[in-house]
C-alpha cells in the first residue's frame, strides 16, 4: 500500500501543508520540525509522487541536453553528470544527438518536443546568432561551449584560451620549444578549436618562442583516427615536433599511436597534451597529460540555471538576468609530459 502525506503526518504529528512543506524543500521549516518529519518519513519509507508534483506546477519533469556527439566521451560524461545533477532536483533528463547539424540545433531550439520537456541545454556547433534571436519558444534555454551569441540566454564555457594557454605554458616549462598543435579547423572561427588555437599562439609568441604555423595539423574531425591522419601529414611533411598540445584527448591518442609505429617515444621524443580529462586519458599504455574541465560544475550550472528560470515562473521575483559563466579548469599532468614515475 502507498504511504501518503497524510500518514506521514500522523507519524510526525504535524498537518499534511508542513510534510508537503519538508518534501519540496521550502525554508520556512524550523530544522528540528524537518528533522521530525524526515524521520516519519524514512521510519514509513514515503516517496513522493514525482510526476504529480511536477503537473501540479505545470511541468513535464523533464529537461533535454542536446549535445553534437552522444559517442564522444567528453559529451557522454557531461551527460552522465547533467543526469545526476538533474535527478537532485527530481527531474528526467531526455539526451537529444544533433550531429553537430544546423538543422538539427534548429529542430531542438526552436520548439521540437517542447510539450514534453521544461528546458534545453544545448551545445550548438553551427547556429548563428540571428538562427536564435528569433525563437519564439519561451522553454528555457542554456547554452553550452565556446560560441557566444551577445541574447539573453545562460552561457556556460571554460575559458578555452587560457586553458589553451596553461598547456602550452606547460610543455614549454618543460623544455619544448617545437610544440605542435593538432585539430585545428579552416572553418567556424569562433569555436573551441580555434580559440585553442589562439591559446598556442599567444603563449608561445608571450614566451618569445617563434610561431611555426608548419607546426598546426588541421583535421576535418576530432576522433581517434583525425588525430593519427594530423599527425601522419606532418611528420610526412618533414615536420619534426618535440611536443603535441591537441584540441582533445582524442586526438591525442591518435597522434600518439602514430608515432609508436613512427618509432617515436611519448614523452622522450615528444611529450604530448589533450584536452577533456576523459576516461580513456588515464588508461593508455602511455597515460595522458590533459586540460580538465570540471565537467561537474557544468552540469550543476546548466541545471540550476533551468531550474532558477522555471521557478521564477510561478515566483513573483522576476526572470533573472541572463549570465555568462565561466566554470575552472585545471591540468592534469600524468605519463605523456612527465614520463613514469614523473620524471
Amino acid at each position: 500500500m502507498r504511504v501518503s502525506l497524510k500518514d506521514v503526518a500522523e507519524r510526525a504529528g504535524v498537518s499534511v501543508k508542513t510534510v508537503s512543506n519538508v518534501v519540496n524543500n521550502y525554508p520556512h521549516v524550523t530544522p528540528a520540525m524537518r528533522a521530525r518529519v524526515q524521520q516519519a518519513i524514512d521510519e514509513l519509507g514515503y516517496r513522493p509522487n514525482l510526476t504529480a508534483r511536477h503537473l501540479r506546477k505545470g511541468r513535464t519533469g523533464i529537461i533535454a541536453l542536446a549535445v553534437p556527439e552522444l559517442g564522444n566521451p567528453y559529451f557522454a560524461e557531461l551527460a552522465g553528470h547533467v543526469i545526476d545533477e538533474a535527478a537532485r532536483h527530481d527531474f528526467t533528463v531526455l539526451l537529444d544527438h544533433t550531429q553537430g547539424r544546423r538543422e538539427l540545433e534548429l529542430l531542438v531550439c526552436q520548439g521540437f518536443r517542447a510539450r514534453v520537456m521544461d528546458g534545453l541545454i544545448l551545445s550548438p556547433l553551427e547556429l548563428e546568432t540571428e538562427d536564435l534571436r528569433g525563437r519564439a519558444e519561451e522553454t528555457p534555454l542554456v547554452l553550452l561551449g565556446e560560441r557566444r551569441y551577445d541574447l539573453p540566454y545562460d552561457h556556460i564555457a571554460i575559458d578555452n584560451i587560457a586553458a589553451a594557454r596553461q598547456a602550452v605554458g606547460h610543455l614549454l616549462d618543460l623544455g619544448r620549444r617545437r610544440i605542435a598543435f593538432l585539430g585545428a579547423r579552416e572553418d567556424r572561427a569562433q569555436q573551441p578549436a580555434h580559440l585553442r588555437l589562439l591559446g598556442w599562439r599567444a603563449e608561445l609568441a608571450d614566451r618569445g618562442v617563434p610561431v611555426d604555423e608548419a607546426l598546426v595539423g588541421y583535421s576535418e574531425g576530432w576522433e581517434r583516427a583525425d588525430g593519427a591522419a594530423a599527425m601522419a601529414r606532418l611528420l610526412d611533411s618533414g615536420q619534426r615536433p618535440d611536443a603535441v598540445f591537441a584540441y582533445n584527448d582524442l586526438i591525442a591518442i591518435g597522434a600518439m599511436r602514430v608515432m609508436s609505429e613512427r618509432g617515436l617515444r611519448v614523452p622522450e621524443d615528444v611529450a604530448v597534451v589533450g584536452f577533456d580529462d576523459v576516461t580513456e586519458s588515464r588508461y593508455g599504455a602511455v597515460t595522458l597529460t590533459t586540460i580538465a574541465p570540471d565537467k561537474r560544475a557544468i552540469a550543476r550550472l546548466a541545471v540550476e540555471s533551468v531550474v532558477k528560470r522555471l521557478d521564477a515562473v510561478h515566483g513573483d521575483g522576476g526572470v533573472p538576468e541572463s549570465q555568462e559563466m565561466h566554470p575552472a579548469f585545471s591540468l592534469v599532468e600524468r605519463e605523456s609530459t612527465r614520463g613514469r614515475g614523473g620524471r
